[in-house]
Order: C-alpha cells, then sequence, then structure tokens
C-alpha cells in the first residue's frame, strides 16, 4: 500500500501548534492545581522542566509551520513524536500509568491517524506503546493522600475524557469536512471531464466536415456567380450577391477551421471584424453597440468564437419573444476585456435552469445545446470568467471577461 496518499497540510501543523498551546497550559494549570489546593507531594522541577522544554519546541513549529513551503509526514510524524516523549516524560514523574492523564496516549494515536499514512501512523502507535511501557516500569508512584485521593483520580479520569472527546470531535469535523470537499471538487471533475470529452469529439467531427465542406462550397459559388451573371432583373442580382457573401464567408470560416485544426494553433482574429460578419449572417438583428475597442487589440480565434456563440444565444432568445433587439458593450478594462451581452427574450426557462457548463442542453426548439458549453470551456482555457443574471422588465444580460495583453507585448 502506497503511504503517499495523505499528506500533512500545513493547516494542520499550525493547528497541531495551536492544541499544543492548550496543552501546554492545560499541563501547568494541573500541575498548579495538583501542588497548590491539593497538596500533593510532586516533584516540581522536572514537571516544570518538560513543560518548558515542550513550549519552546512549539514556539519554534509555530515558526515554520507559517513558513510558505510543501510539509512531509516525517515532520508531522517529528511533532507527535516530541508530544509522545514530553508526555511520557511528565506522567512518568505524576504517577506513572497510576496517572488519569496516562491514556493521553490514545489521543495521540487517534490524531495521526486522521492526518498521517499508515506506516507514521503504525511508528506514532510503537511510539506511544513504548512511551506507556517506559512510564510503567520506571514511572515515580503518586504520594498517598489521606482521604481523598480516589475522589482525585476520578476527577482526573473525567477531565481527561472530556479533553479527549473535545480533541476527536475536532479532528473528525474538519476530517469529515475535508473529504465532502474533495469529493464534491471529484463530482466537478468529473462532470468538466465529460464535457471535454463531447468537445473534443464534437471538434474532431468539424475538422473532418471542414475539409468536407470544400467541394460543395466551391460548387454552390459558380452557381451563384451563374444565377448573378444570368439574371433578368435587378432583385435576383442583388440576391445573388448576397447569397455569394454568405458562401464566401461560410467557406472563409471552413478553412480557418481546417487550418486550426491541422496546426493545433488558431490565428488571432478582430472583434470588430467578428461582429461585423456576424451581422451579415443576421441581417435583420437590430444590434446596438455601445463602447470601443483599441486598435492593438487582437485576441484568440476562441475569443471570437465565444462572442458569436454569445450574439446567436441573444438573438434567437430575443427572436423568441418577438424582439429582434441585441445589446453589445465590448471594451478593455486594464488588462481585461470585457464584453456584455443582453438579450430581450423571456429570461431563464423555468424547467431548465441556467447550467453554462453541460454540453448538449438547450431550452431552444431547434437548438443543439452547444453554445454556452463552448462558451464556458473557451473562458475556462483562457483564465476568464463568465456571469449571466436576468434583467428587468426583461432578457438576460451574460458578461464575459478575459485576460489581455497590454499593447507593448504585443507581437508585431
Amino acid at each position: 500500500m502506497s503511504t503517499a496518499v495523505l499528506t500533512p497540510s500545513p493547516s494542520f501543523l499550525r493547528t497541531l501548534c495551536n492544541l499544543r498551546w492548550v496543552a501546554i497550559v492545560g499541563q501547568a494549570v494541573t500541575v498548579l492545581v495538583a501542588l497548590g489546593p491539593l497538596g500533593m507531594r510532586l516533584p516540581q522541577w522536572p514537571l516544570w522542566s518538560g513543560i518548558a522544554a515542550l513550549a519552546v519546541f512549539n514556539l519554534y513549529a509555530s515558526w515554520r509551520s507559517r513558513r510558505p513551503r510543501q510539509e512531509t509526514p516525517a515532520e508531522a510524524f517529528t511533532h507527535m513524536l516530541v508530544d509522545v516523549a514530553v508526555l511520557a516524560w511528565l506522567v512518568a514523574w505524576s504517577g506513572g500509568i497510576g496517572n488519569p492523564f496516562s491514556s493521553m496516549f490514545l489521543l495521540l494515536i487517534a490524531v495521526s491517524a486522521l492526518v498521517l499514512p499508515l506506516r507514521w501512523v503504525l511508528a506514532t502507535g510503537v511510539a506511544c506503546l513504548v512511551g506507556y511501557v517506559l512510564t510503567a516500569l520506571f514511572g515515580r508512584p503518586l504520594p498517598h493522600m489521606h482521604g481523598n485521593s480516589f475522589n482525585v483520580h476520578l476527577w482526573g479520569m473525567a477531565v481527561n475524557f472530556v479533553l479527549s472527546a473535545g480533541v476527536v470531535l475536532y479532528f473528525s469535523t474538519r476530517l469529515v469536512a475535508a473529504l465532502r470537499q474533495r469529493e464534491q471538487e471529484l463530482a466537478r471533475l468529473r462532470e468538466r471531464f465529460a464535457r471535454n470529452e463531447g468537445i473534443v469529439a464534437l471538434a474532431t467531427h468539424a475538422a473532418a466536415v471542414a475539409h468536407e465542406l470544400n467541394t460543395p462550397l466551391a460548387t454552390m459559388t459558380l452557381l451563384a456567380e451563374d444565377i448573378r451573371e444570368h439574371a433578368a432583373d435587378v432583385e435576383t442580382r442583388e440576391d445573388a450577391a448576397t447569397m455569394r457573401e454568405l458562401i464566401d464567408l461560410c467557406r472563409d470560416r471552413v478553412r480557418a477551421l481546417a487550418a486550426s485544426a491541422d496546426l493545433g494553433t488558431p490565428a488571432a482574429v478582430d472583434l470588430d471584424g467578428v461582429v461585423q460578419r456576424w451581422l451579415l449572417v443576421r441581417p435583420t438583428i437590430e444590434l446596438r453597440r455601445t463602447g470601443a475597442l483599441p486598435p492593438w487589440l487582437a485576441v484568440d480565434a476562441s475569443t471570437g468564437h465565444l462572442l458569436q456563440a454569445l450574439l446567436n444565444n441573444a438573438a434567437d432568445a430575443s427572436r423568441q419573444a418577438g424582439s429582434q433587439r441585441v445589446d453589445l458593450d465590448l471594451r478593455c478594462e486594464g488588462d481585461e476585456l470585457v464584453g456584455t451581452v443582453r438579450d430581450y427574450g423571456n429570461g431563464f426557462h423555468e424547467s431548465l435552469p441556467f447550467q453554462s457548463d453541460q454540453l448538449f442542453r438547450t431550452s431552444k426548439p431547434d437548438g443543439m445545446g452547444v453554445g454556452l458549453a463552448l462558451s464556458h470551456a473557451t473562458l475556462e482555457r483562457l483564465g476568464g470568467r463568465m456571469s449571466m443574471q436576468a434583467v428587468q422588465p426583461k432578457g438576460v444580460q451574460v458578461q464575459f471577461r478575459l485576460p489581455v495583453a497590454p499593447a507593448n507585448e504585443e507581437t508585431p
């Protein structure tokens, strides 16, 4: 079995140091109560020297735990070993195994089992066993007390139980919370992996189809030219010219897709040009644009695909509600590209809540459910983020933010 499954985090060592401070205070209070109100004749210097040694070690451990570095199981075991040694020393000088706090060795084993790999837990158990045996063999018996010695022992057992229960409960709740957080993270990773698998399959098919579409697009180009040359009226020639423009746009898109798939490095695009080409495809949409982009800005081609997907979703949502209006705002704020797209549709679908990262999930009758999923994947890859909110009286506003390089970092 691998022993690298669990690695103690700096937060655990800091927590261990904080608990050790509590233990130091508790040990000091216990010694003071035993020497004062209870009048027990205990050797003071061995007890106070053990507490002082633990305090000095904890000062060093607290300072070290706050330094940014990777903790190792060996270092955590060293902490536990110091605790075992000091506990054995204090118990040996205050009654040996007759001391009600001798069962604290079990608490150290329980704490190590929650965070350390198996072999280090076994090593901690062996150290606690050795410490317990040494206190049994060489421990100094408690001095005889007349009348209430048994009651003192019972009170010591009660305090020991409360302390042990508190420490075990604290570490157990932390462990359960960490396990739940890890399960949630694994669930998110599984969903992301399934989505990315679908995107990769879609990209593979798209690249193959892009190569296959060259021939029919060339044929359609010839047919459009032939219709325009032989058309008898002006309206038909204008329609043929518009058809030719759309065919050229499709051909350029297909070639760019095939080239990026072959080279693996999509070229930079101009977002103003992306918007103009989108308007050519959706001529009935009333696009109201605000904001301005700097002339030096050239972004990844996938950012252009992201913008087109958001514009298409907004246009479809507005059209379903009987509107043709879409608002677009593009601007640079510092080192971020900020884009805001608003539609005038009916808002979120009640039976299908917004889940931008799910592939092939849509509320549109003729939609394929890839637009927002691809947008989410693009933002994730480029280190951006996206927010979506309802707008009154109707409509949805989507805003994305992407990091961009300053003008002086652009390559010519």
